[in-house]
């Protein structure tokens, strides 16, 4: 055949029509806002059409401006006066992006959805757009459109005025439309026939406000530390990897450990970084999704470490450096479902409704902050400190917990098995009954007596080689139940939780009965051949204990030499490896908050987590 006569085939996969160029996004999601861009500065369209609201477009240009800050769109609500509607004109947003690069490239800007009402309320179910790293946009809009959305009149009505706005556009300049994946293809058929002019109503004025920097996880769709990278990676050029879902979820996750070790001195195991990475995995799959959303992070953090790690996830992820409390704006809060906006109440609705879980667990303990920077340390007068009686409380049940334990360990290496003749002494011993059943006997347990009690007890969690609790203190209980203590630990008023209460982590402690006996063991002379802190906190218990064992909890025991110190002084150490404790119950007394005098019992529970 000949070359003049070989015709071209339409390609009836592509979204070209003439002029317009549609390019369908997934609302508020990161991997749509980095293609739109990709694609408006590839084609430098003459004018880019997004599916917002045309009455809203002179706020939401002022909220563009903003950028990189956050800014949410209130308006009251047409069929109730007492809500409200917000919108956040966010970074991530595709048609956020949209309006931001055309205004770049000087392009004109089409607001296309018409004023008559609200958007309709489409089920807005995507497949998971981390997809498209994979699958490409193409192949990922052509999926999607094989099994399309039901429609009804509401949405039909929409698609109809909004296709009114795009036939009156310039009709020979490149346009690019950026309209929701769900509203494609009802465009696209109310495109074939002229469009009757929508009704307009009349609007009350939309307000724009500052959202506060601690809300922002709970009112946007990518959560701020996304967000944040996304807008270093437009601004700066960057890579695209660094964007990428799971590598900013990896960085999230490491940033949250440094967090989570500087504030509680605990470190996140490899074993529980691998359980999160499986456990976030799964949780993804039962949502339908290749990518574990935040929530899901959360959880994982929570169940797999504690509630200290889930916190600082949580904290991290809400992190979004350009946002500040005090600007030219009136600051809000949308935390809850009520805000006072010019001394109204209003109680709000996102504009576009979608299935969105709330971001962070119920029970997930919040913290409270600072209003400015050093003001709890300005509070500090440095006349006294003193423990916190919760605390006191927890510590002292399991001292006696350990004092029980080693007196069973005395008694269980003093104890003998017999065969069963006239007592069964101290109950039968099973073990040794079955071991020997040929024999036809029965066996029996006798504990002796152990002579003395447990006096002192010394634990030992870190032996501080390299002087890191480099606080000293001595201080006595308060009343006749209460012991007297000695520790080493970080500094307490270096990490301020609250005004006046630092929080710090005991290297090792010394607690004895009974209380206000104790001289300040760290400043003590007869202790100085001590070589370590260890060493002369287990000194200074067989020094001050007033019955004849001492309990040593450590990761090794001490050195031969204090044996025969013991010995002179009519004293016996036990030894019990750290390694047999619960490691549950070790964490939850290596914590201690130091409060700066007593006043300060009454509020610290508001602020010691």
């Amino acid at each position: 055949m000949s070359d003049e006569f070989d015709l071209k085939l339409p390609d009836f996969g592509s979204l070209r029509r003439g002029n317009l160029t549609y390019f369908p996004v997934v609302p508020g999601r990161l991997e749509f806002a980095i293609e739109v861009r990709r694609k408006i500065l590839e084609e430098r369209p003459s004018v880019v059409a997004v599916e917002l609201p045309g009455w809203l477009q002179d706020v939401y240009l002022e909220a563009i401006a903003r950028l990189p800050q956050i800014s949410v769109i209130v308006y009251p609500d047409p069929s109730d006066e007492d809500r409200g509607i917000y919108v956040p004109v966010e970074p991530a947003d595709p048609f956020t992006e949209a309006v931001r690069s055309a205004t770049e490239i000087g392009a004109r800007i089409l607001f296309l959805e018409p004023s008559s009402g609200e958007r309709p309320h489409l089920p807005d179910r995507y497949p998971d757009p981390y997809a498209l790293r994979a699958t490409g946009y193409d192949r990922y809009v052509e999926a999607y459109r094989v099994y399309p959305q039901p429609r009804n009149a509401e949405i039909a009505a929409h698609a109809s005025a909004m296709a009114w706005k795009l036939q009156g556009a310039d009709p020979l300049a490149p346009i690019l439309v950026v309209v929701s994946l769900n509203l494609l293809d009802a465009v696209l058929d109310a495109m074939q026939e002229p469009q009757p002019p929508p009704k307009r109503i009349r609007r009350q004025q939309p307000e724009l406000v500052n959202p506060h920097p601690d809300c922002l996880a709970e009112i946007t769709v990518e959560y701020p530390y996304l967000q944040y990278r996304y807008e270093q990676f437009r601004t700066q050029m960057a890579e695209e990897s660094l964007v990428d879902r799971r590598k900013v979820q990896l960085s999230l996750l490491r940033e949250a450990e440094a967090s989570y070790h500087q504030n509680t001195g605990e470190k996140v195991q490899h074993w529980q970084r691998r359980l999160i990475a499986r456990y976030t995995r799964n949780l993804a799959l039962i949502g339908h999704g290749l990518v574990a959303g935040l929530f899901d992070l959360i959880v994982a953090a929570r169940s797999i470490v504690d509630d200290n790690y889930g916190w600082e996830v949580w904290d991290n992820a809400n992190r979004y450096p350009p946002q500040q409390a005090e600007t030219d704006l009136p600051t809000v809060n949308l935390e809850g479902e009520q805000i006072f906006l010019n001394t109204r109440s209003l109680r709000l609705r996102r504009r576009l409704p979608r299935p969105k879980q709330t971001m962070r667990p119920r029970d997930l303990k919040k913290r409270k902050t600072e209003k400015y920077p050093g003001e709890w340390a300005q509070q500090l007068d440095g006349t006294s400190i003193c423990s916190y009686p919760q605390e006191d409380l927890v510590i002292e049940e399991y001292g006696r917990f350990l004092k029980q334990k080693a007196k069973s360990m005395i008694s269980e290496e003093r104890s003998r098995v017999e065969p069963f003749t006239t007592s069964t002494l101290d109950g039968i011993d099973i073990r040794e009954t079955i071991r020997n059943w040929h024999e036809g006997k029965i066996y029996v347990r006798h504990f002796q007596r152990v002579a003395g009690e447990v006096g002192a007890v010394v634990v030992i969690f870190d032996e501080d080689r390299e002087n890191r609790y480099n606080y000293l203190t001595t201080w006595l209980g308060e009343n006749q139940n209460e012991s007297d203590m000695s520790f080493y630990s970080t500094h307490p008023f270096e990490h301020l939780v609250g005004p006046g209460i630092g929080r710090a982590e005991y290297g090792g402690f010394l607690m004895t009965l009974p209380p206000r006996r104790m001289f300040d063991v760290w400043g003590d002379p007869d202790y100085d051949f001590a070589e370590t802190k260890p060493e002369r906190l287990l000194l200074a218990a067989l020094d001050y204990s007033v019955h004849r064992h001492v309990v040593y909890v450590a990761a090794k025991p001490p050195r031969s030499v204090f044996r025969s110190i013991a010995a002179q002084l009519n004293r016996s150490i036990i030894y019990i490896p750290i390694g047999q404790l619960s490691s549950t119950k070790l964490k939850r007394i290596r914590v201690v908050h130091v409060l700066d005098g007593y006043h300060r019992r009454a509020e610290a529970k508001d602020y010691i987590w």
